[in-house]
């Protein structure tokens, strides 16, 4: 296989120590199988060059066959315009690749069950499923606008807007995940309030009469909140927006026992995907060597798995991370009684022990 170019954008924050963590795994994994390229995005790109994402930057990611992102953003960067904030280079970047499928698996490790805050009857029954959020529509995407009413007052609006074939796209990398695996997917919308859902319940509707072996099933977003904690282990796939998706995906990395802990992948259509981890920049913990990396390892493993079909080393470096686990290792984040607390660095280097 020849070399693959991957866009390296370490971020803000705790961003560039999980970053170095898994350009060192994937080097142990895959030895002389990549050249990676530094991408400034975020809020370093805004000290540097008054953007947070150059064009260069985007052109740059446009150009490799992934991107990796560790985290960007943080409280140095609040007081700046909307259009100036680091969170717009995130939305940038996605949009510029047009990765419109962000999939975040919720898997508990068995060695981390005793984190879980749920009972331990429903951690028992196991948890593993997959959000798949669409990613370049909806609230996000849509027109802002502050403006004063006719007395006077203050008022703001942000406009919610999806088309058919945004929907069709996204159900359709939904239903066939879930082919690979339980073969249940459920829909979440607000389909008893919003057009946007209904519209969005409709197409799903019509797509999943392609897949008649997949059950599909709908919730409205508030219970589908609620049942995220009560049965967990009922889900296999779940699809929804952009807001809806944003959301649940962090409840989701609480239940499985720290954010810390998940990865995602944001695709397109030819699977040239941006690999991240689910966390913020962790601003607090910068530079004091307290970072898991292994949301952002995982991530590495996934940019494997789904842009460049190595299966073999992304399960040594998933295999490498349980084994880790299952030696009691612990990052503050995943400290529990009985385990050994170590730094990030520590971890990093335990996995590449695995390896």
């Amino acid at each position: 296989m020849s070399r693959k170019n991957v866009a390296v954008i370490p971020g803000d924050g705790i961003g560039p120590e999980v970053i170095k963590a898994t350009l060192e795994v994937l080097e142990k994994a895959a030895p002389g199988k990549f050249d990676f390229t530094e991408v400034a995005m975020g809020g370093n790109a805004i000290d540097k060059y008054g953007e947070p994402l150059p064009d260069f930057s985007l052109k740059t990611c446009q150009n490799a066959d992934a991107t990796l992102l560790g985290a960007v953003g943080g409280p140095k960067w609040d007081n700046q315009p909307p259009e100036k904030r680091p969170e717009r280079g995130l939305l940038g970047v996605r949009s510029g690749l047009e990765v419109f499928a962000n999939i975040r698996p919720a898997k508990i490790f068995a060695p981390l069950a005793s984190a879980c805050p749920l009972r331990k009857d429903i951690a028992e029954k196991g948890i593993d499923f997959i959000i798949v959020r669409e990613l370049t529509g909806g609230i996000y995407f849509g027109k802002h606008e502050a403006f004063k009413t006719s007395d006077g007052e203050r008022a703001a609006r942000d406009v919610m807007e999806y088309s058919e074939h945004e929907i069709k796209r996204i159900a359709h990398v939904a239903f066939k995940m879930a082919m690979g695996r339980r073969k249940i997917v459920t829909s979440i919308d607000k389909a008893n309030i919003l057009t946007t859902s209904r519209l969005w319940r409709e197409v799903v509707e019509e797509v999943a009469k392609e897949y008649p072996e997949v059950k599909l099933n709908h919730l409205y977003v508030d219970n589908a909140s609620m049942q995220l904690v009560r049965a967990p282990s009922d889900f296999d796939v779940i699809v929804t927006e952009n807001t809806f998706g944003d959301i649940l995906s962090d409840e989701a990395s609480q239940i499985v026992g720290s954010i810390g802990m998940i990865p995602s992948a944001s695709l397109g259509e030819n699977n040239r995907g941006l690999y991240e981890p689910i966390h913020g920049s962790a601003p607090d913990i910068a530079g004091q060597d307290k970072a898991n990396p292994i949301g952002t390892i995982l991530a590495g493993a996934m940019m494997l798995r789904y842009s460049f079909a190595m299966n073999k080393e992304a399960d040594k470096i998933e295999n490498a991370v349980d084994e880790v686990l299952r030696d009691g290792l612990r990052t503050p984040d995943i400290f529990m009684d009985g385990t050994k607390l170590i730094t990030g660095s520590q971890m990093r280097d335990a996995i590449i022990a695995k390896l």
